[in-house]
């Protein structure tokens, strides 16, 4: 895809969705931050109704510290992973009570570096709490990065180094969301709906003339 048409590509994102947001329910970085440590391989529906009674009983680090493992696999255990998530979410909480006081830190090296915090959980932080222009490469990106001809790449961070690029530079702060909606809802794994896709006459996949109709 060249360059007018990723610019292209983003602006008719942007005009068909001007204010874009996570699913997730927080209120606070601290709570954005273990919204999306849980959900790692769940969905934001099921997130969103663990947090719900969670955050009414620990909306901090340290009520969350103090209800403790077995606490929070209360709220959770619906939730896949659950076991290991919750010790995370306790040694994170530790930390941050610990080197930071209580508050989630803006740097990428030190989010990285808590317990079950990968680079794609401390890009949503960053993009969402903080407002960096970051990627977080999730499944639904990847798959809209490589199928669409915006950013192929093999791994999440090819396609996200891919993506920093082609993204104009006004679009970046919500390419994000875009992406990640677009291919939720849209430009989803099993029968795209191409019929309803604002950007298909830019994509570059050779099987949407198959999926066109829906």
């Amino acid at each position: 895809m060249n360059k007018a048409n990723k610019a292209e590509f983003f602006r008719r994102l942007a005009e068909r969705d001007p204010a874009p947001t996570t699913e997730l329910a927080y209120h606070t970085p601290f709570q954005l931050l273990i919204a999306v440590l849980l959900s790692a391989q769940a969905t934001d529906v099921s997130v969103n109704k663990a947090t719900a009674t969670l955050y009414k009983v620990a909306p901090d680090a340290r009520a969350m510290l103090a209800l403790g493992v077995a606490g929070v696999k209360t709220h959770i255990r619906n939730i896949g992973l659950f076991n290991t998530k919750a010790e995370n979410v306790i040694k994170t909480c530790r930390i941050l009570l610990d080197r930071y006081g209580g508050e989630v830190p803006r740097e990428r090296e030190a989010l990285e570096a808590l317990p079950g915090v990968g680079r794609k959980t401390a890009n949503v932080v960053l993009n969402v709490a903080f407002g960096e222009p970051t990627i977080a490469v999730d499944t639904h990106i990847f798959r809209v990065g490589n199928r669409t001809g915006l950013a192929p790449g093999k791994t999440p961070l090819a396609v996200e180094q891919g993506l920093l690029r082609a993204v104009p530079r006004e679009f970046q702060q919500h390419a994000h969301h875009w992406l990640i909606l677009h291919g939720r809802y849209v430009c989803t794994a099993r029968n795209p709906r191409c019929g309803q896709c604002v950007v298909a006459d830019l994509c570059e996949w050779r099987d949407k003339r198959h999926h066109l109709d829906n």
